[in-house]
Order: C-alpha cells, then structure tokens, then sequence
C-alpha cells in the first residue's frame, strides 16, 4: 500500500419476530435475510435516543447491547447502517470487536468502508482498511471496489485509478460493478483517455463487454436525460 502514497494513521477504532426487513442487494451493507426482531429494533430506537448523550449511549451499549443475542446485535448494526447512523454505526461496529464472540469479518468491515466512503470520511476509510489487515484480513474484489467508490465520491481520481490497478495486481477480476463505477465517475470526470482506456479493459474481465457497455451507454443517457429536465 505504501507505493500508492496513501498514508494510513491510527484514530479512533477500537478493538417475537416484527415484519422489518433489513435490505440485500448488490453493494448494500451486511445483507441479511433474516428480518429483525424486536429486541434489535428496540435497540436501533434506543441507540437513536441516546446518540445526544455520550454517558447516556456508552450506558446502552454496556447495559443493554451486551445482553442481546449475536444475531441481534450484528442486525442493531445492520439496520444502522441501512439507516445511515454512521456515528452509532462506528459505537456498534466498535462494541462488536471486542465482543468475546468476535471472529474478524471482511463483509462487516466492506460494509463500515462503504459507509464511511458514502458520509466522505475518507482518511477513516483508509485508516479501516489497516485495521482490517492488522485483524488478519486481506482485502477481496468488493474491498477494492469499495474503496475506488470512497476515492470518487470527493473526485480522487487519480487514487481511485491506484486502487483499480492495485486490484489487479492482487489477482482480482474487475466485475460489472467495479467496472460501471469506473467508467461512470471518469465520464463524470470527463477523464476521457482513462475512459477509453477502462472500456477496452472490459474485454478481459467482462462477458460480452459490448452489450454491457451498450447497457452503461443506455443508463448514462437516461440519468443526463432526467438531469435536464
């Protein structure tokens, strides 16, 4: 990582059923399948009531998360996420760790990466990533398409482009979706020479990259097509 010039420093992280249906889907955090319960709903509203007060919220966390099912409390922070708490997101994500029941967990970590790249906390973004490795995790294909998301979001073009060629050095295949947030920011960027680039790579990692670039052509029309509207 040292030779993308990406400086990493330590800051802050720390080692009856209801009808709410967390959400899955490609690029949604921690999908689940199973709908909370009400113990993690209860959770998620109480969490939400005492995020004013910082005694109140460590008050919770130690007297009523504690006591909750494992199930229920990586739901509490499912639904966080879904809801975009990201401050009672990171206390959840932090409590987690250092539940005696904790196994290091690279989905957990790619969702609180695609969190904190959505609310733009890049430098935390980066500083997980150690924390994820230093945990004995590697970063996997939706690690790195996180991350090449997190570098456009605040237009880091050029850190994004470090991330995509840094996956592929690591042996991961660009999928539709790595290769869609690509093509999208850099047009976006108007980085045309990358753009051109990128869409001839879609040759070797896509199956038939004519018609996906066709569908990218076609979803990109529309979206310029509603913004003048």
């Amino acid at each position: 990582m040292c030779s993308l010039g990406i400086q990493f420093c330590e800051m802050g992280f720390q080692n009856s059923r209801t009808q709410l249906n967390t959400v899955c889907g490609l690029r949604k955090p921690m999908c689940r399948s199973r709908v909370l319960s009400s113990e993690a709903i209860q959770a998620v509203q109480s969490l939400k009531l005492a995020a004013t007060s910082p005694h109140k919220l460590e008050e919770m966390l130690k007297n009523k998360l504690s006591r909750l099912l494992k199930a229920d409390v990586l739901d509490t922070l499912t639904e966080l996420q879904r809801q975009n708490q990201l401050h009672l997101a990171l206390k959840v994500f932090d409590f987690v760790r250092n539940e005696e029941w904790y196994i290091p967990d690279l989905s957990m970590f790619n969702s609180m990466i695609m969190m904190l790249g959505k609310n733009k906390f890049i430098e935390m973004a980066e500083q997980l990533l150690v924390h994820m490795m230093k945990e004995g995790l590697q970063p996997d294909s939706r690690t790195y398409t996180e991350l090449i998301g997190v570098y456009f979001r605040v237009d880091l073009v050029e850190k994004a482009m470090e991330m995509y060629e840094l996956m592929k050095i690591s042996g991961f295949s660009p999928d539709k979706l790595t290769m869609s947030i690509l093509i999208r920011n850099l047009e976006k960027a108007e980085e045309k020479n990358l753009v051109i680039r990128v869409k001839k790579e879609c040759a070797d990692y896509i199956d038939y990259p004519e018609k996906f670039l066709k569908e990218i052509e076609s979803t990109n029309f529309k979206r310029r097509s509603l913004d003048l509207v």
